[in-house]
């Protein structure tokens, strides 16, 4: 039960770009940064094995929202997606500096003795993760202090999950291409 409702509340997180689109026609900018809140408090009460750099994630989504709900403007609301990105891109470049590296966690949960090519390439993989963590957090704060409400709601909302989802794609291709799998 506990898994089914964090997968819920991970699922309407990633709708806040339509939330805010939709919500702000009927919502105070500080209603909806008080419901995105309730929904990370949420989050962090129920999960009880939530991995550290999740934690922190969600930390500071938490001050965001206390930021929109005390600033209560619209543009407040457009710079989550951006903050997400840059502490992602803070968290996937920190975790290069200092083994193992967020993908290199994921992967072990997996393949607990992964082989020495296989750390390689997951050094090269959070090095991708990382850039794009940097350049779609730029091009959110872009569209959030540039372009109309409804491109903000269009990259954030559909095209940055595109990208994730071809990038992700992608890797797989490539991972299955060129490593050795465990069967």
């Amino acid at each position: 039960m506990q898994t089914i409702l964090g997968l819920l509340i991970g699922f309407l997180s990633l709708l806040y770009p339509l939330a805010v689109y939709f919500g702000i026609q009927y919502c105070q900018p500080w209603q909806i940064a008080l419901a995105l809140a309730l929904l990370l408090i949420l989050r962090l009460w129920i999960a009880s094995s939530i991995r550290q750099w999740n934690r922190l994630l969600i930390l500071i989504g938490i001050l965001y929202c206390g930021w929109v709900i005390w600033d209560n403007s619209q543009l407040s609301l457009l710079f989550y997606p951006a903050l997400i990105n840059f502490s992602l891109f803070l968290i996937f470049s920190y975790s290069l500096f200092y083994p193992p590296t967020i993908i290199e966690h994921l992967a072990r949960l997996q393949h607990p003795d992964l082989p020495e090519q296989g750390i390689k390439y997951t050094v090269k993989v959070t090095k991708v993760w990382t850039l794009f963590f940097l350049l779609n957090g730029l091009a959110a704060l872009a569209t959030a202090l540039w372009s109309s409400f409804f491109w903000w709601s269009l990259y954030n909302g559909l095209i940055a999950y595109l990208l994730i989802g071809l990038i992700m794609g992608i890797e797989y291709l490539i991972r299955i291409r060129t490593m050795d799998h465990v069967r």
